[in-house]
């Protein structure tokens, strides 16, 4: 099982706990900017920026040409000058950040806070750090799927070591910090090699891996693109519901297999008796008025036996086994991220990639759909979708024609312009 951490594991409404302006910044442009910015994200850490604006009563700057770098940050202009919010590695890409800002975002960290960078051209404003709590079931939820033999992992696109001191609180097995939502799709692929594996999620950048997993799992109070590409909507977002469907999958299945073993046997005393096979023999026959009560009663039966699942206690887990062939059985419990970057390797050797430039696409459903036709092809081991790229990087096993892709894609309505490589 895979969870998401922000909304999934976490409750999901962060607060600011630090802010931290480098030399010659003043606090009130970085607020300003980092507000103006924030204010145009859906994403929980924003909001945990813009309910401090509110409660303070600090106005945002006006930002124009905002821009969204899935899974990195955000980008704006503010007067002219390009202004943007990220992680430390999207933030490096544009400006140098200090050894001090950088020694104190990492003693945040371990401290289970998100430090957010913003910048200015190629100047650092600083960080505002905000800090989420662990949803109360979370821990308990997650020892009861360990205790049925199920390795627990923690997927995530926030730093390591935000991501450790989390994952450490909520006690899972496995942390995969720093990952883009291609990069939770990724890893989900790599998992369901081992076996049946389930996603948990609640947003836009996990309806790829949500999509891809054997089972995805949404958060009900999550985004409508993540509840779309689930197969099973968590209502009440409680994690311990997780657990909980589990057993009742296995529940179902048991009793789907008492109704044919018992229908399996009525069968074959009814039906000979029914036919006049035994007649000869024995003088057995079946008068058709007792046959039609039979038949009644069989149905009455399997369905009486079906509505005991009515008196199933999903959330007793005093009755729990180990799955058998789980995955810890398989590796044990060592680390993935080895066994996955092994697979890796061995995949890029014999990999043929072609980039195709799509339109049509507006949203993360968009490149979940596009992905989901496009692997259904057997030359096909991974298609990497981006929306906001207008692109679908393909990458084959063996030759495939370039129509054949083309009309995959088009059969989904979206408007193939060209295919590379």
């Amino acid at each position: 099982v895979a969870l998401d951490k922000t909304g999934t594991i976490t409750v999901g409404k962060p607060k600011v706990t630090a802010i931290i302006t480098e030399k010659e910044t003043d606090e009130k442009e970085l607020l300003g900017i980092a507000i103006g910015l924030e204010s145009k994200s859906e994403h929980p850490l924003a909001k945990a920026i813009t309910s401090y604006a509110k409660e303070n009563n600090i106005k945002p700057y006006e930002i124009v040409n905002f821009k969204s770098e899935v899974g990195n940050g955000l980008v704006g202009e503010y007067n002219g000058s390009k202004v943007f919010t990220g992680n430390r590695k999207f933030i490096e890409k544009n400006c140098t950040i200090s050894t001090n800002l950088i020694n104190k975002t990492e003693k945040l960290s371990e401290k289970g806070m998100t430090p957010l960078f913003f910048a200015k051209d190629n100047k650092v404003l600083g960080i505002i750090a905000v800090a989420d709590v662990i949803k109360e079931d979370s821990r308990e939820a997650i020892l009861e799927l360990e205790n049925m033999g199920i390795k627990v992992i923690m997927l995530t696109g926030d730093n390591e070591k935000t991501a450790k001191a989390i994952g450490h609180k909520a006690g899972v097995d496995q942390v995969i910090a720093g990952v883009l939502p291609q990069g939770k799709e990724s890893t989900i692929r790599e998992l369901t090699e081992y076996g049946n594996t389930v996603m948990v999620g609640d947003g836009i950048n996990d309806a790829p891996a949500l999509t891809r997993a054997n089972i995805g799992m949404a958060i009900g109070a999550g985004t409508d693109v993540a509840i779309d590409a689930a197969d099973v909507v968590l209502m009440k977002s409680n994690l311990k519901d997780v657990p909980a469907a589990i057993r009742l999958s296995k529940a179902v299945l048991r009793n789907i297999h008492e109704n044919l073993f018992w229908a399996f046997i009525y069968n074959i005393i009814g039906i000979p008796l029914a036919a006049g096979i035994w007649y000869p023999i024995f003088g057995w026959k079946l008068n058709p008025m007792f046959g039609a009560a039979a038949m009644s009663l069989s149905s009455f039966c399997v369905v009486t036996n079906a509505l005991r699942l009515n008196l199933v206690n999903i959330y007793n887990n005093k009755k729990d086994r180990k799955i058998k062939n789980s995955i810890t059985e398989v590796i044990g419990n060592n680390d993935l991220s080895n066994n996955l970057d092994n697979k890796e390797s061995e995949k890029e050797t014999n990999t043929m990639e072609k980039t195709m430039k799509i339109t049509g696409m507006m949203c993360g459903h968009c490149e979940a759909t596009v992905k989901k036709a496009l692997e259904a092809l057997e030359q096909v081991d991974e298609a990497i979708v981006s929306h906001e790229e207008g692109t679908a990087v393909v990458k084959l096993n063996s030759d495939i024609s370039n129509d054949v892709l083309k009309k995959t894609v088009e059969d989904k309505d979206y408007t193939v312009n060209d295919i590379i490589g």
